[in-house]
């Protein structure tokens, strides 16, 4: 039972952090769309390190 609310706020965390990222690189590359190659790049980045933080508060108790 004590793990799972930190569980669940990980997940939670990592959900926010991955609608941030997805919503920032869509408006950059409505900005920019000749630099959408690296801009998607660095979202994927973004998004597998927020999602890194949802396997920590999973597996790490």
């Amino acid at each position: 039972m004590t793990g799972s609310i930190q569980g669940g706020l990980g997940c939670l965390g990592a959900a926010i952090g991955v609608g941030l990222v997805g919503f920032k690189a869509a408006e950059a590359v409505g900005r920019n769309p000749g630099a959408s190659t690296k801009i998607l790049v660095q979202a994927v980045i973004g998004m597998a390190l927020a999602e890194a933080v949802a396997f920590y508060a999973l597996f790490i108790k």
